[in-house]
C-alpha cells in the first residue's frame, strides 16, 4: 500500500479531496514544532525533518490554501496536544482576537515575538458547548481571563489564555500571519490518553462539519524528546518506522468497525511506548477520527512522523 510522501504526490492528494461537500472531512495533521517558523536551518534531528525548508513545512504551506479553497470554511476548530483537561472539554471565548500562549521554553528570542493575528466567535464556541451537553459530555467557555493553565510537561510552566504553539506555529505555514475572515476556535482534548474517550470528543462535534465548520486535530505520530533520533526516519528504530507506517494503514480501513479497532490497536503496537514516553501527541488522531467517524478515509501525506489524514470523506 503506497501513501503520498513527496510534495507531488500530496499536491495530487489535496487536488483528489472533496470539493464544498455536504460534510466537510475532519483531519488529523501533524502540528510539528516551534522550529517550522525558524529562520534558518540547523543540523539538528528536530530541524532536518521540522525545519522550515522540510517537507512538514512546504505541506503545511499547501495544504491550508487547499482548505480554504476547497471548503471556504465559516469557522475552524482546532484541537492540539498540548492543551489537555480531564473530562471536561474547554472552548475558547477569546472575542475579537485570539492571543497566543507561547508554551515552549529554551528558544531564543525570536520564538517568542511571533505574531498571528485571528478571532474568535462566541456563538461557534456556545454552539460547541452545547454540542458536548448534547452527547452527555461536560463543556465550558474559557475567556480572555482565564489561565490554560500548567499541562506538567513545559518547564518552566506558562500560563495565560491563547493558541498554543501547537496551533499558531502550523496555521502561520498554513494561513499566513493573519486571518481576519474565518473565525478559529480552539478545544481541548482529553487529558486520560484514554482512546474511547477521545474519539468521543471528536464525535460530538461531527455536527458542525454538516455547518460549513472545518475540524482540525493536530498532534505528531512519533513524539520522543528524550530520544530524538526517533524524529528522523533515517535514524529511528525499525519498531519506530514500522509503528509510524502503521498508523496510516489502520487509518485507511474501509469498515468502520475495523477501521476503530485497528486505530485503538495502534497503542498495543511494539514501536508505541518508543515513538510516544507520553500519547498527548497522538491521541489526536481519535479526536479527528470520530469526527469523520461515518464515510471513508483519505492520507494526504504520509510525511514520516506527521501524517495528514480526512476522515469522513
Amino acid at each position: 500500500m503506497s501513501f503520498p510522501k513527496t510534495q507531488s504526490e500530496w499536491r495530487t492528494a489535496l487536488d483528489a479531496l472533496p470539493s464544498t461537500p455536504k460534510k466537510i472531512p475532519a483531519f488529523f495533521f501533524g502540528h510539528g514544532s516551534p522550529m517550522l517558523i525558524a529562520r534558518q536551518v540547523t543540523n539538528s534531528f528536530m530541524s532536518s525533518t521540522m525545519g522550515p525548508e522540510g517537507d512538514l513545512a512546504n505541506f503545511l504551506r499547501d495544504f491550508g490554501p487547499a482548505l480554504r479553497a476547497k471548503y471556504k470554511p465559516n469557522g475552524i476548530v482546532v484541537f492540539s496536544a498540548h492543551w489537555e483537561t480531564i473530562g471536561e472539554r474547554h472552548v475558547t471565548d477569546y472575542g475579537d482576537r485570539n492571543p497566543l500562549l507561547m508554551d515552549y521554553f529554551g528558544f531564543e528570542p525570536y520564538y517568542y515575538q511571533q505574531a498571528f493575528e485571528s478571532k474568535g466567535n462566541h456563538a461557534l464556541a456556545e454552539r460547541i458547548v452545547l454540542l458536548y451537553k448534547k452527547a452527555g459530555q461536560e463543556g465550558k467557555l474559557s475567556g480572555i481571563h482565564e489561565s490554560r493553565g500548567w499541562d506538567g510537561r513545559t518547564s518552566p510552566p506558562r500560563q495565560g489564555p491563547g493558541f498554543d504553539h501547537g496551533v499558531f506555529v502550523p496555521f502561520k505555514l498554513m494561513f499566513g500571519d493573519e486571518v481576519d475572515d474565518v473565525p478559529i476556535v480552539q478545544v481541548s482534548i482529553e487529558r486520560s490518553g484514554d482512546p474511547e474517550k477521545n474519539w468521543a470528543v471528536g464525535k460530538a462535534l461531527s455536527k458542525l462539519r454538516e455547518e460549513g465548520i472545518l475540524i482540525l486535530a493536530g498532534g505528531l505520530t512519533v513524539h520522543n524528546l528524550h530520544d530524538r533520533k526517533q524524529f528522523s526516519e533515517k535514524s529511528a528504530s525499525l519498531n519506530v518506522t514500522m509503528f509510524d507506517q502503521a498508523i496510516t494503514v489502520a487509518a485507511s480501513k474501509s469498515q468502520l468497525y475495523e477501521r476503530k479497532q485497528s486505530l485503538f490497536d495502534l497503542m498495543k503496537h511494539d514501536g508505541f511506548a518508543q515513538a510516544h514516553p507520553s500519547v498527548e501527541h497522538f491521541v489526536p488522531l481519535y479526536v479527528a477520527a470520530g469526527a469523520g467517524e461515518e464515510g471513508g478515509v483519505q492520507v494526504v501525506s504520509a510525511i514520516y512522523s506527521a501524517p495528514t489524514i480526512a476522515f469522513g470523506i
